[in-house]
């Protein structure tokens, strides 16, 4: 059984406005930081008063809206996580 992967892109607009597929679970999310599970991997979207506009993880659709200051992709199976490359 071949397992199919969902197309993944990114759109930005302004900085204000993230729109991206291949979405496969929202990991957490607050006004600061939204860590998303892709289909190419973990993706930490940084920012002030981000928002889930938009979120349809049947087609893998989500929309952030916000002032967007980074997109940083993990590296799988690093030591330490997300949470302490995040914060320290």
């Amino acid at each position: 059984m071949t397992e199919e992967r969902l197309p993944h892109k990114l759109s930005l607009n302004d900085r204000r406005q993230l729109t991206m597929t291949g979405v496969t679970e929202v990991v957490s999310f607050d006004d600061g930081a939204v860590v998303l599970q892709t289909s190419l991997g973990t993706l930490i979207v940084q920012g002030r008063e981000l928002q889930l506009k938009t979120l349809s993880l049947e087609g893998g659709q989500v929309q952030v809206d916000g002032t967007v200051s980074s997109l940083v992709y993990e590296e799988p199976r690093q030591s330490g996580g997300w949470k302490r490359r995040l914060f320290g």
